[in-house]
């Protein structure tokens, strides 16, 4: 991972090592004893082969036993049975806690390692614990079109189940261990958001456990206020206990149609028009490869593999990664149309971590490793995270860049030239995304507004990941500097990933009115739970390797 990590050139397989950045207090380390200077030496040096060794058999093992019990569970129709109780226990857990003074604050007790982020919750450290453990498919209600599952339900369980019985939700978040409740509390969005909008406006009814001991529905109609506000709140304003997601009818394939673009204003056009499409077009990407060569896709349902393509099992472990299969149409320099299995096309960058992988195991996306090894992959996040090491680490703050930054389409333009002169990193993900005002309703974020009163209500996230090439990058420079450039265009970052924002530029991304307000009107709110920055800023989570370090000490 050490050579992905530095500042690199990629040309093909190759990463060449800019050794001029290797400067002396990047390898400056803490005192250690001479077992975890070698543990150190060899996680630095024999990143990928550390990784393809030991860290993809375990991420298999702890995969297969999760897919049985998910399986024996969804199969016994056991978990409906159970969710009551769990959720009695959750409300006894808070009881107990007023009972005893309310003298910490709550959070669950998740392990922190599992979150998608490449930091590690602090404040877990410090917070009293509420075992939630809501894993499992609940209901799947075909006359009304509905799903109700427990919070840490996965993309990859929910997709494999609804599938099978001929469903699927309208937005299916890419990776297959982002969880319900993550994408809730969080943000999630897929290649379908421009035509169903974010990953909460597929949501229902939240079931949510307060701080008070209540177990509150919320809907649009039943407690609506509490409704608007739990997405993006990351946990601050009650325990989600279950929720019930929309679905609607699925085809075996998804007609994928390539078309590759050789100028930026070709990209925006190409682009804007197919994510206005929402009749045609059920998906909508764009893969950036240069500011001025991206290929952009659209893709629409279908039920048989029709003449004018040809079949692509891309999901298949001996297959290339995704985006590299889709470079190679750039050199065609033509459209092509693929039909690709519908599950596959769901999850199509998951085993290559979109494009991440090539920094954790350089040699991932070799012939010879996909044939033998493609069908281990991923390594799981936790364990990547776990395994980080100081040097590493320095790297990764200083040169390595993931990140989410949702803006306005208009200014998608803008953006990507941002990004160009600044960051210099490809590919780019292009995700369209509708932010619905919900008739004017309360919330976190809101569509866009000109001056003159007109209402946009398209986004796109734009998705950089991995090691710029640029010389003197630094990314405790280029980060704040990007998120001042995100607020004055009126955009959103997306809040799993690290940030530089202070409380004042915080709260001038994010709407904290009514949320606000309802903090103060919610018993025990205050006292049980701080504010979403106080989670997500640098006064909530740290590295890895500082995560270690403060768990040994407390």
């Amino acid at each position: 991972m050490m050579k992905g990590l530095m500042q690199v050139k990629q040309k093909g397989a190759l990463l060449i090592i800019n050794r001029e950045l290797l400067t002396p207090e990047l390898f400056r380390k803490t005192p250690m004893t001479k077992h975890e200077q070698l543990l150190e030496y060899l996680l630095t040096h024999y990143r990928g082969l550390f990784a393809t060794v030991f860290l993809l058999p375990v991420s298999l093992a702890y995969g297969a036993y999760a897919n049985i019990r998910n399986a024996i569970v969804f199969r016994l129709n056991s978990a409906p049975a159970k969710h009551d109780a769990r959720v009695d226990a959750v409300i006894r857990q808070i009881v107990d806690w007023k009972m005893q003074g309310t003298a910490q604050m709550l959070c669950t007790a998740r392990s922190g390692w599992k979150t998608m982020s490449e930091l590690v919750p602090k404040y877990k450290l410090f917070h009293r614990k509420i075992d939630i453990g809501l894993c499992d498919i609940l209901e799947i209600d075909e006359q009304r079109g509905i799903v109700r599952v427990e919070p840490l339900a996965t993309m990859g369980q929910i997709s494999r189940s609804l599938i099978s019985r001929g469903w699927m939700l309208p937005v299916v978040p890419e990776l297959d261990s982002l969880t319900v409740g993550g994408l809730i509390m969080g943000f999630g969005v897929e290649t379908s958001s421009h035509k169903y909008g974010l990953f909460q406006y597929i949501c229902v009814v939240f079931e949510i456990v307060t701080a008070e001991g209540k177990l509150l529905k919320c809907s649009t109609s039943e407690n609506s206020d509490l409704f608007y506000q739990i997405p993006w709140s990351h946990g601050t304003l009650g325990f989600l206990v279950a929720a019930e997601l929309k679905i609607i009818p699925v085809k075996k394939f998804v007609r994928l149609h390539y078309q590759p673009v050789y100028t930026l204003d070709g990209i925006i056009t190409v682009f804007g028009q197919a994510c206005r499409d929402t009749e045609t077009n059920d998906f909508v990407e764009g893969l950036v490869f240069s500011r001025e060569t991206a290929v952009i896709m659209r893709g629409t349902f279908a039920d048989v593999v029709g003449s004018d393509g040809t079949m692509n099992a891309i999901g298949r472990w001996y297959k290339p990664w995704f985006y590299k299969h889709v470079q190679t149409y750039l050199k065609q320099s033509k459209e092509v149309v693929e039909y690709l299995p519908v599950r596959d096309y769901f999850h199509r960058h998951t085993r290559s971590y979109f494009w991440a992988m090539e920094e954790i195991i350089p040699f991932g996306n070799h012939f010879i490793f996909r044939v033998l090894l493609g069908w281990a992959l991923p390594p799981r996040i936790e364990l990547l995270k776990y395994t980080e090491t100081q040097t590493t680490q320095r790297l990764r703050e200083r040169f390595h860049v993931i990140q989410d930054m949702l803006m306005p389409i208009r200014y998608l333009k803008r953006s990507i030239d941002y990004f160009d002169e600044h960051f210099r990193l490809y590919p780019l993900w292009l995700s369209p995304m509708a932010i619905k005002d919900n008739g004017g309703q309360p919330g976190f974020v809101h569509s866009f507004q000109s001056e003159d009163g007109t209402v946009d209500e398209m986004y796109v996230d734009i998705g950089a990941y991995g090691t710029p090439d640029k010389k003197d990058f630094d990314n405790t420079v280029a980060l704040p500097l990007l998120e001042k450039f995100v607020i004055e265009h009126r955009g959103y970052q997306a809040l799993y990933a690290r940030t530089f924002l202070s409380r004042e530029d915080f709260r001038r991304m994010f709407d904290h009115a009514d949320y606000d307000l309802l903090r103060e009107q919610l018993p025990y709110c205050k006292q049980a739970f701080g504010e979403v920055y106080d989670k997500v800023s640098s006064k909530g989570r740290v590295s890895p390797v500082e995560m270690r370090k403060l768990g040994k000490s407390v």
